[in-house]
């Protein structure tokens, strides 16, 4: 099994869980997996210990593995830590940013806003993913990168749900989102430290209200007068 082909399963796990194709706490058959991508056993797991290692998969001993959860515990930890995390961030990314770097980030908004204008939802996740893990990567830090990585894993698949606009108020906070970045990139180019956490900080609020929103949905409606009716007719 070529170096090439494991990387290649790897990927496409890992966009297809970031993309919710494969819903969190699903479990990752390793037979079909194995035909699915013409793969032995061996080469697999030693993919889906990859994947393990970077917060993807979960393995248990003599349960096989599955798609990393996100239960109650995981989301209070993520709320909790997020804006830390990308503040910071941030910050130094602003301090230690590479022209080549800014190159790259432009690129990744460009194909951005293309996938937003284009309502591909899974498709400008990913790229959002992608523009804040550069960002990561400006900032140069492993411990907060390593906190960053998890971080994106959870946001990304949560994401979904954000650029999937049901009207044109949910429309117009994508466009707002992709200003966001724009206005981010600026910060960054002209080493403006306090004003890239500020956009930053404003960033996730945006992204935190529609995620909140989908995790504590509305309650579905109750009759409350039929209900009444009914009882005094017992």
């Amino acid at each position: 099994m070529s170096t090439r082909s494991k990387e290649r399963c790897f990927l496409d796990l890992q966009s297809k869980i970031l993309t919710m194709e494969l819903a969190p706490g699903a479990d990752l058959e390793e037979t079909a997996l194995a035909s699915t991508y013409s793969m032995s056993r061996t080469p697999l797991r030693e993919v889906l210990q990859r994947l393990a290692g970077d917060g993807y998969v979960e393995i248990a001993t003599n349960r096989g593995a599955k798609v990393a959860s996100m239960d109650v515990s995981t989301m209070r930890t993520f709320f909790q830590t997020a804006p830390m995390v990308y503040a910071n961030i941030a910050r130094l990314a602003a301090e230690k940013r590479a022209t080549r770097q800014l190159d790259a980030l432009k690129d990744c908004q460009t194909r951005f806003v293309a996938a937003t204008q284009a309502e591909d939802a899974p498709a400008a996740a990913l790229e959002n993913h992608k523009f804040h893990h550069i960002i990561g990567e400006m900032a140069d830090n492993p411990y907060l990168m390593a906190g960053l990585e998890r971080l994106l894993i959870d946001h990304t698949r949560l994401g979904q749900t954000f650029y999937r606009a049901a009207g044109p108020d949910e429309k117009e906070l994508i466009r707002k989102a992709a200003d966001q970045h724009d206005a981010m990139i600026t910060a960054f180019e002209c080493r403006e430290a306090a004003l890239a956490i500020d956009l930053t900080l404003q960033h996730w609020d945006l992204s935190r209200d529609r995620i909140e929103r989908f995790v504590r949905p509305d309650p579905l409606p109750v009759d409350v007068v039929s209900l009444k009716e009914r009882r005094h007719a017992l």
